[in-house]
């Protein structure tokens, strides 16, 4: 191969500061580099802003946003203090993550012109460059360290190196074009006969320490532990041919091979074979059965001994089938198998300064290859080639902890529906290449994965998932949709009652909940506004809240003692908000940075938000913007100062000034009295936090009211 050999993720714990700051400058340029050339493959303006699916932002939006998740982290860890562009970084913040096949994304956005886009990107990179030149770097670098947030936005553009390979695979054919950083392997022949291999009883120790050398996202720290008997496994990944005789035995048209949510989706989709299977006349003089294959940027003649790339409905599909068709107990493989059969075949990480012997991280081609080509021990593909779809939804180990940094890499992932992913494909790189990779998708969703399959009477028992464990969310929860405690009422409800009394005489069409967190005050003011717009930082939170919004009951879990919880189940029929429910859209936002399709509101409530904000005055400066003249803007805070999320310099209050006291509300009046009246005295709100059976969090709001002038 003439590519050189793609920088693998450095280790960090390396006692040379410069030598490792050169390491991790060269490792971003080489990696922010390689993300650029792989959108050279787009041969018309058309592929930039075409959606290549309907679930998806079109391509401009993902050729942007790995740029402007440097400058959000980088804020975040207090490694830079200004935005680039302020505009852009709103647009390109947060991508579309659907929460079912069915979903379609029909907002307008104003994408950027393409010459736009890439200065934008040439900017990112020159301000993290100078980061990485002049920030004060001490080894080793690990989670707490400040340039934690570096290598995380460098390991954040490789996956989105692979996830944008998939949509440019699914984008129109007559768009792209072959590019020689992008080879394709070109060898096929024969597909293997389907053997089976025994993999010995063992034990198996997952989850990452504090103190590994290697970046790591936050699922894959923790202890896990799986003690596991012998079972078999097919000696190679199911061949595009061996899921051919399920094509043609009608396997997607029989509902017995599918779950019910696999049917679903099958019937939504109306899927008759794998997405990347292009049906050919069998007349037309091409040696391949009637099928061609989609790469990233061709077509070619099916190459049968390659690997089939289907989402993890149709391995299930195949498993319950091939499970029919032989008699045996056949399934997808669980995670703690997947390690049990990388540690028995005695699979190792890739070295440092040469090719692996695995279709991984970029080291061979730009596609998949026969499943014969990398032997692993007794088997095959053990790692690389495509991904492998496992029967484990991703899930906690215990001690796992959220980067406060990125709070929703894998949170939102705890829901059950999204299954592990496992081995890594052609394009997996960096810390997606390693054995403690935990990544995860929706059943759905396509990626380059395929399986291989299990034989075992062992079933797999599901996981403990995050709602049980998630301290900080079941207090939210219970905050929001328990019980009151000590005679204190419901906080968001009692906020959303002042907003609705502070509105009387004016329209109420739409409501902005800014900082809305699970959602309740959201669904409060719904009874009398037409739109409510719930918006927070945190996708975790906002999903609680959109659980409820699409099926108006939630579960939680809610701490009693030590690791002693409670299950909690509340529905919007008990709270008397069942007609709200379709009035109320969430979604995430920067209160610091709203998207500028957020405006025209007749009501803003930021109820305990201006002390959690990184820049508050900067919201205060901007937020009569997004109001109609004569809009309400309703606040509240305990002004619980905290350099853990405002800078110093940035408080409105809680210091000195001139030997005078500044209280919170000294720097709202002098911010807000240029766009607004005061309407009314301040009042006092006391809210009440359960944090277990004994222990209770009480405080009190400042709530302000104001009005837009002018």
């Amino acid at each position: 191969m003439s590519l050189p050999i793609f920088p693998r993720t450095p280790r960090l714990d390396d006692m040379d500061v410069e030598k490792l700051r050169e390491q991790i400058r060269q490792y971003f340029h080489a990696t922010f580099s390689r993300y650029e050339q792989l959108f050279e493959v787009l041969s018309d303006e058309a592929a930039w802003y075409q959606k290549p699916i309907a679930l998806r932002h079109p391509l401009i939006f993902y050729f942007g946003h790995t740029a402007t998740f440097f400058v959000n982290k980088l804020l975040l860890a207090g490694l830079i203090d200004q935005r680039i562009d302020a505009g852009l970084e709103s647009l390109f913040a947060v991508g579309v993550d659907e929460m079912s096949w069915d979903d379609l994304d029909v907002a307008h956005y104003d994408w950027p012109a393409l010459d736009v886009a890439r200065a934008y990107r040439d900017a990112v990179r020159a301000r993290v460059d100078a980061v990485i030149a002049n920030a004060p770097l001490a080894v080793p670098v690990g989670w707490d360290h400040p340039w934690w947030v570096i290598l995380m936005g460098i390991e954040h553009e490789r996956i989105h190196l692979e996830t944008s390979s998939v949509l440019i695979r699914q984008q129109n054919i007559a768009w792209v074009r072959q590019h020689p950083a992008w080879p394709i392997c070109r060898e096929s022949g024969q597909p293997p006969v389907d053997e089976r291999v025994s993999v010995s009883a063992g034990t198996v120790h997952i989850g990452k320490r504090r103190d590994d050398p290697y970046y790591g996202w936050d699922n894959e720290y923790g202890e896990h532990e799986v003690m596991l008997p012998a079972f078999e496994t097919s000696r190679h990944l199911v061949s595009n041919a061996l899921f051919l005789d399920f094509v043609q035995a009608g396997g997607y048209l029989n509902d017995a091979w599918w779950d019910e949510e696999g049917l679903a989706w099958r019937m939504f989709t109306r899927a008759q074979h794998p997405e990347f299977w292009v049906a050919i006349s069998v007349d037309a003089g091409v040696a391949s059965f009637g099928w061609k294959l989609r790469l990233m940027t061709e077509e070619v003649p099916m190459p049968w001994d390659w690997p089939v790339e289907v989402n993890f409905h149709e391995a299930r599909a195949w498993c319950h089938w091939y499970a029919d068709k032989t008699g045996l107990p056949v399934r997808l493989p669980t995670e703690a198998e997947w390690y049990r059969l990388y540690d028995v075949a005695g699979v190792s990480e890739l070295p440092d300064q040469e090719r692996g012997q695995a279709n991984l991280h970029l080291d061979w081609w730009a596609s998949s290859c026969p499943v014969t080509r990398f032997a692993h021990g007794q088997w095959f593909d053990v790692v690389g080639n495509v991904w492998q779809w496992c029967e484990t939804p991703i899930h906690p180990f215990a001690g796992f902890e959220v980067h406060p940094c990125y709070d929703d890499f894998t949170i939102p992932t705890f829901d059950g529906r999204h299954n592990l992913i496992k081995g890594g494909s052609w394009i997996s790189c960096g810390n997606e290449a390693r054995r403690s990779a935990r990544y995860a998708f929706r059943r759905h969703f396509f990626q380059h994965a395929g399986f291989r399959y299990v034989v075992s009477d062992e079933q797999p028992v599901a996981p403990a998932l995050y709602y049980e464990t998630d301290r900080q969310l079941s207090e939210y929860a219970e905050f929001h949709y328990g019980d009151t405690y000590f005679g204190v009422d419901n906080f968001p409800r009692a906020m959303a009652e002042l907003a609705l009394a502070a509105m009387q005489g004016k329209p109420m069409r739409r409501a902005m909940d800014l900082g809305c967190a699970v959602g309740r005050a959201s669904f409060e003011l719904a009874r009398a506004f037409d739109a409510v717009v719930g918006v927070d930082f945190s996708a975790r939170f906002i999903q609680l809240g959109v659980a409820l919004a699409q099926h108006g009951s939630v579960r939680y879990s809610r701490v009693e003692e030590g690791e002693i919880n409670s299950d909690k189940y509340c529905t919007l029929v008990e709270l008397g908000l069942e007609a709200t429910q379709h009035r109320v859209h969430f979604m995430q936002g920067d209160a610091c940075n709203l998207k500028e399709t957020l405006h025209d509101f007749d009501l803003i409530l930021a109820a305990n938000l201006i002390d959690r904000l990184y820049r508050p005055a900067q919201f205060l400066r901007d937020v009569h913007t997004r109001l109609v003249p004569g809009g309400m803007l309703v606040l509240s805070s305990p002004y619980t100062w905290m350099e853990d999320y405002t800078p110093r310099a940035d408080w409105l209050g809680g210091f000195r000034r001139d030997g005078e006291n500044v209280a919170g509300l000294d720097g709202l009046k002098a911010i807000l009295s240029v766009h607004f009246r005061l309407v009314g005295a301040p009042r006092d709100v006391p809210f009440v936090i359960r944090e277990t059976r004994r222990k209770f969090q009480h405080s009190v709001a400042q709530v302000t009211v104001w009005e837009r002038i002018g």
